[in-house]
């Protein structure tokens, strides 16, 4: 089913097809409106989101199942799943409703102090990290590999090194790379939220106040948490939120590594499509475009 076809007409159908109790809230389309489910405003105080690929499929199960057990042990909200919708002939995936949370997306025009920012989110990962795992589910399909090997990207990377060598210096970035690669977990597997970056945490005055989609959590290795320290912190900030993690050195190894790869696949898959990619990174909540995330890796002044 065409992405373009999930629309407000769409859910105000599903919704009183499956849920008649909620059939008469007005639905309203969400600016950032996700990129694995798209999301919906139902009412003042639910959302709709909708599955817009059959691999998605699995995080739905994923979320109702272990959301309820991690929020209890969390500083911060996160998603409450409300119900689980069925596919049917109007939309052929299942599909969720889940209470809203109120906030904007972090981006630096909403941050009241970075430094902040950074504390604060911290906090919530070494939360998370410290959570109870038992019996969650390992790294697969259903996460994309967040929370597995790093190396699993190893010939995207290549290609995309490949691909980008008249701007990307190859010899730099392969270094950056196979450290991370090298770099072994010995550490015990925690829970990982897997896409930590600012479209994925919700403001409130200037304040982290929620850390939404989980569709790519696992329990596996945090390093794919990391992304954000050089998408999105620098200076102060990046280092706050590195001292204020209970991760190795071969973590943060493997987190640049993550970094490096996601960066390189973005800017590689915007001059295919003829952009600069900060299009991608505006959607992703990234403070600079691929380009500049791959200096800052580079440079890492971590």
């Amino acid at each position: 089913m065409d992405r373009a076809a999930l629309d407000v007409e769409l859910v105000e159908s599903l919704v009183a097809e499956q849920f008649p109790q909620w059939a008469g809230l007005p639905v309203r389309p969400v600016e950032l409106n996700g990129w694995d489910n798209v999301t919906f405003r139902l009412g003042d105080e639910l959302s709709v989101r909708l599955p817009s690929h059959d691999i998605y499929v699995a995080e739905i199960d994923k979320e109702h199942r272990w959301l309820p057990v991690l929020a209890p042990q969390l500083p911060l909200p996160i998603p409450e799943p409300v119900a689980r919708a069925g596919p049917s002939s109007a939309f052929p995936r299942p599909w969720s409703i889940y209470r809203w949370l109120p906030g904007m997306p972090a981006t630096p025009e909403q941050i009241s102090d970075p430094l902040q920012l950074a504390e604060d989110l911290a906090g919530f990962l070494a939360a998370l990290y410290g959570a109870d795992s038992t019996g969650g589910p390992a790294p697969g399909p259903h996460s994309f590999s967040r929370g597995g090997p790093v190396a699993v990207w190893d010939e995207q990377v290549e290609r995309a090194i490949e691909a980008l060598a008249s701007e990307v210096p190859g010899k730099a970035a392969r270094a950056v790379w196979q450290t991370a690669v090298d770099a072994d977990s010995a550490g015990l597997p925690v829970w990982v939220h897997g896409d930590i970056v600012g479209s994925n945490l919700l403001l409130v005055d200037g304040r982290l106040s929620a850390v939404i989609d989980f569709g790519c959590s696992a329990v596996g290795d945090p390093a794919c948490d990391l992304l954000i320290a050089w998408c999105f912190f620098s200076g102060k900030s990046r280092r706050a939120f590195r001292s204020l993690l209970p991760l190795d050195e071969a973590a943060w190894a493997r987190g640049r590594g993550w970094a490096l790869w996601k960066a390189l696949v973005t800017l590689e898959g915007a001059h295919v499509r003829g952009s600069a990619g900060m299009g991608a990174a505006r959607r992703m909540g990234w403070r600079w475009g691929p380009r500049e995330v791959i200096d800052q890796v580079l440079a890492d002044d971590l």
